[in-house]
């Protein structure tokens, strides 16, 4: 082994450095404070917990991305958290055991086992909210508002926001009664977004011609608020709970248009999550990414395991991400202060530092300057006393 090569890190494991450090800190204080002012109250998850908890009811997905290993003090197998959101419905269910809605929020590092095709490295910041024991329609909109206002905060612009729900493809797929195997190709044919196997899949599948006309549509029905429109004509005479998925698709999109400018736009066989999530389903983009930077949904249910079913709802972020979409934010300058014992420039030093500037005092033999610290000011001894002047290329070195 080299000498470089044991300062290599795992691949998808990386570092944060100054600035990106300083902004992801800034804008984590940022959010959790939206979300404060929104009633939610932060929680802490472990970063390690026993596996039958922190995988239950997530599915396979999850299960794929977790570290394993084995509790010394017990034998026990445990996971290091790879989403948080598991482990927040625990505490809701479990720890808290609030009556009515509750409301939770966090910020805190997992580990992946695996690079998530959607959100790139392995070891990313979490951040999000999760809104339990509410069914309502009120509680995703909700959701997706703060969803959207926290990009905002983040300096997110042109965002376009994706609608689902998985709901609609539920709801077909059991009034078509197929098995297990024919369900599983199904699904593959519609991820895949294959029309040729889609269609082969659905003729040696479905029985009811008109379940496999809708399940055929499916696959066609993505694009702008008309593909909504076309839903209703080309699923009509679906089970009731398609035409409830269709309102409430059109409720969050009259919703959003209210109170935000983004584009929107439909994929009504959006399977991401199918193991998870329950109903409505939504991820936002930025020009320059090529994967969601929030994404979330319904997800009811998750904590019949510890004694509480309740509906949940939320979504969640990657910081480090975030924090690159407008990191000349976190560049606000310094103070160079001069290498030199006097009470008179401790007094002017300390005072600043009071204000919240950041002053960099030179050190005794220090060769670097104010411009290799990123200071746009200098403190000089003017008219008797020190007062900070505008750093020229000048004065500088």
């Amino acid at each position: 082994m080299t000498i470089a090569d044991r300062w290599l890190l795992p691949d998808g494991m990386d570092e944060v450095l100054p600035p990106q450090a300083s902004r992801m800190e800034e804008l984590r204080r940022t959010l959790l404070d939206l979300y404060h002012v929104w009633g939610y109250d932060q929680v802490m998850p472990p970063p390690v917990e026993f596996l039958d908890s922190l995988l239950t009811g997530t599915g396979t997905d999850l299960d794929l991305q977790t570290f394993k290993l084995t509790d010394q003090l017990t034998g026990r197998m445990m996971g290091a958290s790879a989403d948080v959101t598991p482990q927040v419905a625990r505490m809701d269910a479990h720890s808290l055991k609030r009556q009515g809605p509750v409301r939770l929020c966090y910020c805190t590092n997992v580990l992946r086992a695996k690079a998530d095709q959607h959100q790139g490295g392995r070891s990313p910041v979490q951040v999000g909210v999760e809104l339990f024991g509410h069914a309502g329609l009120d509680a995703d909109k909700e959701i997706i508002h703060l969803a959207l206002s926290s990009l905002q905060a983040a300096g997110a612009q042109e965002i376009h926001l994706a609608l689902g729900h998985i709901g609609i493809y539920r709801s077909l797929v059991e009034a078509a009664e197929l098995n297990a195997e024919q369900e599983a190709q199904l699904f593959d044919a519609l991820a895949l977004k294959s029309p040729g196997l889609l269609a082969e899949n659905v003729s040696t599948s479905v029985r009811d011609p008109a379940l496999a006309e809708m399940l055929l549509a499916l696959g066609e029905l993505h694009g702008d608020a008309d593909i909504l429109l076309q839903a209703r004509e080309r699923l009509a005479g679906a089970p009731a709970s398609v035409v409830a998925a269709l309102d409430q698709l059109d409720a969050l999109y009259q919703g959003v248009l209210a109170q935000f400018d983004v584009s929107l736009y439909f994929d009504l066989a959006e399977l991401r999550g199918y193991q998870y999530h329950t109903g409505m389903m939504f991820a936002a983009y930025v020009p320059g990414y090529g994967h969601a930077l929030a994404k979330g949904g319904r997800y009811d249910d998750t904590g019949r395991a510890f004694g509480r079913a309740r509906p949940a709802t939320g979504f969640s972020m990657d910081l480090k991400q975030l924090a690159s979409l407008d990191m000349a934010s976190s560049e606000q300058g310094a103070i160079w202060a001069p290498a030199e014992q006097a009470a008179s420039l401790d007094a002017a030093i300390a005072l600043l530092r009071e204000q919240g500037e950041r002053v960099i005092q030179a050190l005794p033999g220090q060769r670097t300057g104010p411009a290799e610290h990123g200071c746009d000011r200098r403190l000089e001894f003017i008219d008797g006393r020190w007062q900070p002047t505008t750093l020229t290329q000048e004065t500088s070195a």
